[in-house]
């Protein structure tokens, strides 16, 4: 009975990996051929397996099951069955937390977040022995707290990370728990622990001494939390440095040859803040945020296209769910510039595929939710309608999870009660963005505040208030260059002194208006300055600047009325009604 049973264990052992080597010669043919690939590995579990080799094959399968079909229940039942088994054995190796790991990675897809959480915590709990998988599983620990806005809990599991690396001497990693605790607390707009942590981790890059590649991507990440923390600050002149030195490591990364250098002996140093192509879009993506607070449309609408066609090529090899939060926060961008350039039409489209984006990633409408009604609030502005502006940004106050965003709503709401003569609605909502109380950090935005006052201001004609306001505004803009503040800030002004009667100031205030404007271009600027400078020239008898300016102002009118009416008779144009449920994806045409 004994030989028997030892020959037919080695029978079993035989046909397994038989089994094992066919499935990966399906699984790496030339096309792969997956469907096999299961096939086999669902059949090794039908022999006689040992629980440590039944989990690594549970594992195994789970993994192919999740890269290559749809067919998520049968991968999460594999998954569970070996961290069950994982559980019942004392080995503490790779195949326990890779079930784990995977397992509550599947489980935060799905916003399963206390299915992910304990079953993280239990494996944080048994990996301190073996440092790669204690790190790695407090990076992704750390994330489901932040996902949930839980940044203590996140910071300080960051915080444990960092003891962990350090013990393990991986300076390397010890540094991207540094700055993963940084972007947390820029996230948290904990200014003062944001730049203590910056200052640190600066001082520790620059002697760090491990491979180059690795050197470069930490210096990648530090200088986009820097130029996230200016810019969040709205300091558009003062980022610029940072800016110009983050654009050329990323081009000095580009060009490493990487398979040169030596891999680390220390399993604790295989951790990867981004790959290099992800960097890139994340590198244009900041450049197109510094670009549309500074007011160069042009560069908005350039990098934006480079950042989308990079998306697209690398979602066709692998659809990472960070490409999509890219691809949203630069339509986003790009759907304000249409607007400011007066391009209504595409804006709307382009508003409809941000919603697209997000139904194949549905907890995106929870994150970016906010900001879509913000958008459609805004289209809703420019096309006049404007109490379906007014319904889309109080759909995204309650959606709005951080200050700065209702400052913003705020600030358009008091615009839409101004010109709708509701002086109640008004003063209520002036209260929540006085400029001498406004909780946001953002320096474009106390000026739009002041800016917003202004305006108040000039309607009510207390003209000296008015001006008050307004170059408190200029100050701000000029100091950091925001200038499509600057050109606002300018015609208003010009403005104010037309309807004072000093023709001379007014035309110094709306010449170079104008002339900024064209600079960026803001055709409703443009339209406002040249309505302005054709009556300036009229009283002033200077007949062919009169016709000059007559000729831009029809010209802009034109366009933007020609605009106005194609985005009306657009389907998705029945967007702006959408306040609460599913998106009407049935709206869009295209």
């Amino acid at each position: 009975v004994y030989l028997f049973l030892k020959n037919h264990t080695k029978v079993v052992h035989s046909n397994e990996v038989c089994i094992v080597c066919l499935a990966e010669n399906f699984r790496t043919s030339n096309p792969p051929n997956i469907k096999l690939c299961i096939h086999c590995l669902q059949s090794i579990l039908t022999l006689q397996l040992a629980p440590k080799i039944e989990t690594r094959t549970r594992v195994q399968l789970g993994n192919i099951l999740i890269a290559h079909t749809k067919n998520t229940d049968l991968a999460i039942s594999n998954l569970e069955k070996a961290w069950e088994l994982a559980c019942n054995t004392r080995d503490v190796d790779d195949v326990k937390f890779e079930s784990a790991s995977v397992l509550a990675q599947i489980y935060e897809q799905q916003t399963q977040y206390e299915l992910a959480k304990p079953l993280l915590q239990t494996a944080l709990d048994m990996s301190q022995q073996s440092p790669y998988w204690h790190c790695r599983i407090l990076f992704q620990l750390s994330q489901l707290h932040a996902i949930e806005r839980d940044f203590p809990s996140a910071v300080r599991l960051l915080t444990t990370g960092i003891e962990v690396a350090g013990k393990s001497r991986s300076e390397y990693t010890k540094l991207l728990f540094l700055l993963s605790r940084g972007m947390l607390l820029l996230i948290d707009k904990k200014t003062g622990d944001v730049h203590e942590t910056l200052t640190t981790v600066s001082s520790l890059i620059d002697t760090y001494n491990g491979p180059t590649i690795q050197k470069e991507s930490l210096k990648v990440f530090f200088l986009i939390l820097q130029v996230c923390h200016y810019l969040m600050a709205g300091q558009v002149k003062s980022v610029k440095p940072a800016l110009k030195n983050l654009q050329q490591i990323i081009q000095t990364i580009t060009q490493l040859h990487t398979d040169e250098e030596p891999d680390s002996t220390n399993p604790v140093d295989l951790f990867q803040w981004l790959p290099i192509e992800h960097m890139c879009v994340l590198v244009y993506l900041v450049t197109v945020m510094h670009s549309m607070q500074a007011g160069y449309m042009d560069k908005v609408q350039k990098y934006t296209d480079k950042a989308l066609m990079q998306i697209e090529k690398l979602k066709m090899l692998d659809a990472h769910p960070i490409l999509s939060s890219f691809q949203l926060m630069l339509l986003e961008h790009i759907i304000m510039c249409r607007l400011i350039m007066g391009n209504k039409t595409v804006a709307i489209q382009e508003i409809f595929q941000v919603c697209h984006v997000c139904q194949q990633q549905p907890r995106l409408f929870t994150t970016h939710g906010a900001q879509i009604h913000s958008l459609l609030g805004l289209y809703a502005m420019s096309m006049n309608c404007m109490e379906a502006a007014e319904s889309q940004f109080h759909t995204a106050i309650k959606l709005s999870r951080g200050t700065e965003l209702a400052a913003f709503i705020n600030l358009n709401l008091a615009i839409i009660y101004m010109r709708s003569n509701r002086q109640d609605e008004l003063l209520q909502i002036l209260e929540k963005v006085d400029p001498e109380k406004l909780q946001a950090q953002s320096h474009g935005l106390k000026a739009s505040a002041n800016y917003v006052r202004g305006l108040q201001s000039f309607f009510q004609a207390r003209y000296n208030e008015a001006k008050h306001y307004l170059r408190e505004t200029l100050k701000m803009a000029n100091a950091e260059e925001i200038n499509r503040m600057t050109s606002c800030s300018l015609v208003l002004l010009g403005h104010i002194f037309l309807s004072m009667g000093n023709n001379t100031e007014s035309l110094n205030m709306v010449t170079p208006a104008m002339k900024l404007a064209g600079k960026i271009p803001d055709v409703h600027v443009q339209l406002w300055a040249s309505s302005l400078l054709k009556d300036l020239y009229r009283l002033s008898g200077d007949k062919a600047q009169e016709e000059e300016g007559c000729r831009l102002h029809t010209s802009f009118s034109q366009s933007l009325l020609k605009d106005h009416f194609q985005s009306s008779q657009l389907s998705e144009h029945g967007l702006i009604h959408w306040t609460e449920g599913a998106c009407p994806f049935h709206l869009n045409t295209t």
